[in-house]
């Protein structure tokens, strides 16, 4: 149960990072509503679930204690350290604010024409065209495949990080038309992406303790 909220955590801080899927989800929201936003939160938690997916699965391919798993794990840590460190580099220094979500009129009339599957495979591209996705569900896979993590409780993870994927999406489409909350959101924004980063760092540097301690 420790596991599930340290990786838990850690997915859900990552998330609140904000990068070309949540401004896709905040111009669409602003621009055509929620309800249309939510078209697109869809299709991004399509496309997480296929990265999802394939690294719970991709990991069965590794034995654990082998050479090559071992290795994937470590690439794994390395990419958690890089965005870690990234996060708390970089704390602060985009503001959600700085970034201009209106459009014109002409913008809005083509938005009240577009189909609820074309916002949806806007949503799925933004998500399955973003190679963080894809590295982010690998090195948790092979972090939690190194501790033999039962299949179960992996399909638990992968159930999980696709709902709350989708419902934090859907929050962002329902508020971000707020401007009260999208001033709070930016300033809270710069300590959310620190303990993000800590929490990633934390982790990887767990599981190359436990990698020493197993090769020593």
């Amino acid at each position: 149960m420790q596991q599930f909220f340290f990786v838990a955590a850690a997915h859900f801080l990552a998330l609140l990072s904000p990068g070309p899927d949540f401004f896709l989800v905040a111009r669409t929201s602003i621009r055509a509503g929620w309800r249309r936003a939510a078209n697109v939160c869809l299709g991004i938690a399509i496309a997480n679930g296929v990265f999802i997916l394939a690294a719970f699965s991709g990991i069965t391919l590794f034995r654990p204690g082998s050479f090559s798993f071992i290795a994937i794990q470590l690439a794994g840590c390395a990419y958690l350290l890089y965005i870690g460190q990234l996060f708390i580099r970089f704390a602060g220094r985009n503001s959600i604010a700085e970034h201009n979500v209106e459009v014109d009129a002409r913008m809005t009339k083509s938005a009240d024409v577009m189909s609820p599957y074309r916002e949806s495979g806007m949503g799925f591209l933004s998500g399955i065209l973003n190679p963080k996705n894809a590295l982010f569900y690998v090195s948790l896979a092979t972090l939690l495949g190194g501790t033999h993590t039962a299949m179960s409780l992996k399909v638990a993870y992968g159930v999980w990080m696709f709902s709350i994927v989708l419902l934090w999406d859907l929050l962002v489409a329902i508020f971000i038309g707020n401007r009260l909350f999208l001033r709070y959101f930016s300033q809270m924004l710069p300590w959310l992406e620190r303990i993000s980063g800590v929490i990633l760092i934390g982790l990887a540097l767990s599981v190359i303790a436990v990698n020493v301690i197993k090769l020593s």
